[in-house]
């Protein structure tokens, strides 16, 4: 068994007037009994009492010169604690709480953490990060849950901790001394550059068309994921809350099946804008459009050139639906099995590529097969056999919207057929 490291942890109290301090308990006591029991309850990560106490009575939180405090922090220079214990944060005892989680986050000596989204499982799973309480001007509370990876993110950049301040766009010096290290600071500031560097190439090459840009109604970002199921991937976006843990503040709607929502998407800001030169997916996305909201009932896509917002009728399918599946010939309705929803999605999401594939062939004389490949970076004969999906007749293709094919009808099943439609119903064995 791998032996348990220790992490040493000092309690900081401190209270703003001295009235009650003469009382055999009094208000620092409380503050430190409350802190000793949460130190005691993380013994199973080592976590140990240093017998030296921090009491600052009598002190304005507003006051960063006291004795206790300057105490405090020269045996955080010398390296005597890892972890600093307050029962009540608030003011610039909130910054020092802050620095406490720094100094639990990394170890001075060795920029080793991987990645903000590491170090955020990590810290949140031990629960020990939570925002500071904000009281709004509604008079409603906001805060008090855990962190989230864009908070410890910009905790980690907070160019407090080597005594500077932001202004209005500029970094000036500030009053309050450094307590982390520059050279620190500053490899901790490369490294999160490097993770944003790494995001943006993760993002070109991410099947995920909406990374980034994709919000549920209550403002938390809808990140892609995949799930398998024997070797078939269904892709779908997430609502943050739900990734951090947090599923009371996710919206309305928490998860998307990918496909659909980035096909509805992609046709709606090409029908209205109607771009005069051919534009592949990921460039309409990156170029037009600036934010989706994910609503009960519609998306709201709000367009980066020129500014405005387009409302989109949608509807979640519900997972357990049950619907009229065309029937195959010789298969009994109990026997029928609905085409799988990420089989659904694809198809759909092709159709309306060859769709406009073919729309383009017609109104450009210079488009052709081999030029499409080039720019989609794919075969000719998959522009092919993508553009013959155009050629379904009508009551397939709602049937494929509607989620009423069976299954193992997908792009590949129907990307040769006759371009007759009776013969089509005929081939696929589906009534006419």
């Amino acid at each position: 068994m791998t032996p348990r490291s220790t992490v040493r942890c000092a309690i900081y109290t401190r209270v703003s007037t001295d009235q009650g301090l003469e009382q055999d308990f009094n208000s620092l006591d409380a503050q430190y009994d409350a802190s000793q029991a949460y130190i005691r309850s993380q013994a199973h990560a080592g976590w140990t009492l240093l017998r030296a106490k921090y009491d600052d009575g009598g002190f304005s939180g507003g006051n960063t010169d006291r004795p206790a405090l300057q105490r405090l922090l020269d045996d955080v220079r010398a390296g005597k604690i890892d972890v600093i214990v307050v029962y009540k944060v608030d003011r610039l005892t909130r910054s020092l709480a802050d620095f406490a989680k720094l100094v639990e986050l990394f170890d001075q000596h060795n920029v080793s953490f991987v990645s903000v989204t590491q170090q955020f499982n990590t810290t949140t799973s031990m629960g020990r990060l939570t925002l500071k309480v904000r009281t709004l001007k509604t008079g409603e509370t906001a805060g008090g849950i855990p962190f989230t990876r864009g908070s410890l993110a910009h905790l980690l950049r907070n160019r407090f901790y080597i005594g500077e301040v932001a202004f209005k766009g500029e970094v000036l010096k500030g009053e309050q001394p450094a307590i982390v290290d520059k050279d620190f600071f500053e490899a901790v500031q490369a490294k999160l550059n490097d993770q944003v560097n790494n995001h943006k190439a993760k993002w070109t090459k991410s099947e995920g068309l909406l990374i980034g840009r994709l919000f549920d109604d209550r403002g938390n970002r809808m990140s892609p994921s995949h799930a398998r199921k024997g070797s078939v991937k269904y892709r779908y976006y997430l609502s943050s809350a739900l990734l951090q843990g947090t599923a009371e503040r996710a919206g309305s709607v928490r998860r998307v099946p990918a496909s659909e929502i980035e096909t509805l998407v992609i046709k709606s800001v090409r029908d209205h804008l109607k771009p005069a030169q051919p534009i592949d997916d990921r460039g309409l996305v990156l170029t037009h459009v600036a934010r989706v909201e994910v609503q009960p009932g519609r998306l709201v896509i709000q367009l980066a050139e020129p500014p405005s917002t387009l409302g989109v009728a949608w509807q979640k399918t519900p997972s357990r639906r049950r619907r009229e599946i065309l029937l195959p010939e010789g298969i009994r309705p109990e026997q029928a099995r609905p085409i799988r929803s990420e089989t659904r999605a694809r198809l759909v999401a092709s159709i309306a590529r060859g769709c406009r594939w073919l729309d383009e062939l017609i109104a450009d004389p210079t488009a052709s097969a081999d030029s499409i490949a080039w720019r989609e970076q794919c075969s000719v004969r998959k522009v092919n056999m993508i553009i013959s999906l155009a050629f379904l007749a009508p009551d397939l293709v709602k049937a494929a919207i509607d989620g009423r094919l069976p299954h193992g009808m997908g792009v590949a099943r129907l990307a040769d057929l006759p371009a007759e439609w009776s013969k089509q119903h005929q081939m696929l064995g589906l009534p006419g």
